[in-house]
């Protein structure tokens, strides 16, 4: 029922590849360009219906309701979208027939800001009401975020808790009509946008933590110093019994220590959370109630522990997630252990599955599985029918094309040290002196997984063997392997980078001539710092929204609240110069093709700009590509495709395929 949103799509991908038909260029462009047909979905609380939001013309986005278990039911648009600066991110149910949906816009004017604000509105398209606290033209300030909806008080079928800013107001002769400042939390009527505040602001809050029923039990509290952010975060917490805060952690950003609590489990009257254990991230709990005691959940020997598996419209904690080769689990409670042992011999060539959301009594499950060569499907398992319903693909138009198979690698450093990759080889080619791509993954704060990627898939379809390694800097393998970041690092990070272009030419799979990089944001940043360090190895760069001078990184943030942070990672002295692409310029000797959002709050347009026009000094060969009206995911499939398009024609040009 939910594919005949994208049926046209799907058949035709089906009838090419039924009849043997060759994939040009343009097609694959497109399909592989093309926005996922689920960006974000939500199951109601009754398990009958999803509200789900699906992709328009260009950058535009359609929030659609649809029927689970009616093959025959055409999903109904609720609300849409231009992307021309507004755009939906999210739509959750907070009542029978009632969503909540977020809404982002990209401000250009005087500067370059976000804003987010929260809308209710009817599950048949009516009664579209702003949820977000009303603006005051009192007001001494402006509230950028439009609020977090932190408890969706399942019990109430409609109220919901909501943090959000609260901003003086004075009147006329200076007086103050409300002096309330900071963050605090309003319980709010999604139906007639009824009000109560249930948490007075404290100026330095940030975020607040429930127990899933209600009660909140944690605070965060951002240290600052001359209005800049230190990187220093206070948690507080209560007791059952108390309104009164006690310390619960302190956290440093710059050094990576401390508890950071992640959820409340009510009945065991703990805080889950990460902290370092020997260099890793690993899970713990501390006791609310007073005691302070602390216990170890789960560690893993390897990896970090990065995140927890919550199930319900309560968000409880049944289990923890991490990712070594593959991303896996570790569930606690046993009643969802059971669910999802048999969940993956249902499944079997699905090893990747999430639970997305529940019906409020947990009966029906909404879940995604995927793998390196199936985008992912959703979901419905009826727990008290033992009965699974597939209701969408994520990617309908790749369905029935035969996709490119993920292999977790690892290749020696120069230094000795063993890089974890993953190599994707053409289908049905020998693996063998291929025209061939390194993929760097952006961040630096991030890690490649195994799973389905769209632009590593585009590039095998086109006949390239691609790697995408975890250099050293790269978060997910603990402390030892992130060393002090990939701008600090750069000299370790990028020569993992290039130590991964020569493994592929002494293995064989990469014909030397015909060997490029290509990345997104610091990938961006690799592939240029890339051919600083080695300006031989690579024969064509590509390198999209990419920091190119660490300087001007630092100058950009300069005017915002987290500037201290941002100096303070990516430091001083001679690697500033020395690791900035736009400034060594002049030792880079192949192509280079860059493509740019001119509205990106990540990578300021300055950067790839400062990047063409000391390639240009220098007699270097570049182009760039700006796309109006973008930020820095470029959320359009049309704009998505002509960068492939424009990508392979420029690759196949400069390593002379």
């Amino acid at each position: 029922m939910l594919r005949q949103i994208a049926a046209l799509a799907a058949a035709a991908a089906l009838a090419l590849a039924a009849g043997g038909t060759a994939w040009a260029q343009s097609d694959l462009a497109k399909r592989f360009g093309e926005r996922e047909g689920v960006e974000q979905i939500s199951l109601s609380p009754d398990g009958n219906r999803v509200i789900f939001l699906a992709p328009g013309p260009g950058p535009s986005t359609v929030a659609y309701v649809a029927t689970v278990g009616d093959e025959g039911a055409v999903p109904k648009e609720v609300i849409s979208s231009d992307g021309k600066p507004e755009r939906l991110t999210w739509c959750r149910w907070s009542a029978l027939q009632r969503a909540v949906c977020q809404v982002y816009i990209i401000n250009a004017s005087p500067e370059l800001s976000s804003i987010t604000r929260l809308i209710s509105i009817g599950t048949d398209g009516t009664g579209i009401k702003m949820l977000s606290a009303p603006e005051s033209s009192r007001a001494l300030g402006f509230a950028y975020g439009g609020g977090n909806i932190i408890d969706w008080l399942p019990e109430s079928d409609g109220d919901i808790l909501m943090s959000r800013w609260f901003i003086p107001e004075r009147t006329i002769g200076s007086h103050t009509a409300d002096e309330r400042q900071g963050y605090g939390v309003d319980r709010v009527d999604t139906r007639t946008l009824r009000r109560s505040t249930v948490e007075q602001p404290v100026l330095e809050a940030g975020y607040y933590l429930t127990d899933g029923h209600g009660t909140i039990r944690v605070m965060a509290s951002m240290r600052e110093r001359n209005y800049y952010l230190t990187g220093e975060t206070r948690y507080f917490y209560r007791t059952p019994d108390s309104r009164e805060w006690k310390l619960l952690s302190i956290v440093n950003e710059k050094t990576n220590t401390g508890f950071t609590p992640l959820a409340v489990d009510r009945d065991l009257n703990v805080a889950y959370g990460l902290e370092k254990a020997e260099g890793r991230y690993a899970l713990f709990k501390i006791a609310l109630d007073g005691s302070g005691t602390k216990a170890l959940v789960y560690r893993h020997d390897r990896v970090d522990v990065d995140g927890l598996v919550r199930v319900g419209r309560h968000r409880r904690v049944v289990g923890v997630s991490f990712a070594t080769d593959r991303r896996q689990s570790v569930i606690f409670d046993p009643a969802f252990k059971a669910i999802a042992t048999s969940l993956s011999k249902a499944l079997p060539g699905l090893p990747l599955v999430q639970v997305i959301d529940a019906s409020a009594d947990e009966n029906r499950l909404l879940l995604w599985a995927g793998s390196d060569v199936d985008p992912g499907r959703y979901y419905v398992f009826d727990r008290k029918a033992r009965k699974l319903m597939e209701i969408m693909l994520s990617r309908p138009s790749l369905e029935g094309m035969t996709l490119a198979e993920v292999k977790p690698v690892t290749y020696k450093a120069a230094d000795g040290a063993e890089v974890p990759a993953y190599l994707t080889l053409p289908p049905g080619s020998t693996g063998k002196k291929l025209p061939t791509i390194v993929m760097p993954h952006g961040g630096p704060g991030a890690r490649d997984e195994w799973g389905f990627d769209w632009l590593a898939q585009f590039f095998a379809a086109r006949g390239y063997a691609v790697l995408q390694p975890n250099f050293r800097g790269s978060t997910g393998y603990g402390d030892s392997w992130f060393v002090e970041n990939g701008f600090k690092s750069w000299r370790l990070a990028i020569g993992d980078v290039n130590d991964g272009g020569r493994w592929l030419i002494e293995q064989g799979i990469a014909d030397p001539n015909r060997i490029a990089i290509v990345g997104w944001s610091y990938g961006g940043y690799a592939a240029l710092q890339s051919a600083v360090l080695d300006p031989t190895l690579f024969k064509a760069v590509v390198a999209i929204a990419p920091v190119t001078d660490l300087g001007l990184l630092k100058s950009d943030a300069s005017d915002y609240a987290d500037a201290g942070i941002v100096r303070d990672f990516i430091g001083s002295g001679p690697h500033v110069q020395e690791g900035s692409p736009a400034q060594n310029a002049k030792r880079i000797t192949a192509p280079v093709l860059m493509f740019q959002g001119d509205l990106d709050l990540n990578v300021n347009i300055n950067q790839p700009r400062a990047m063409e026009r000391e390639l240009r000094a220098a007699g270097k060969r570049v182009e760039l590509r700006i796309f109006p009206g973008l930020d820095h995911q470029l959320v359009d499939g049309n704009v998505r495709a002509q960068m492939l398009d424009q990508s392979d024609v420029f690759l196949r040009s400069a390593l002379h395929m």
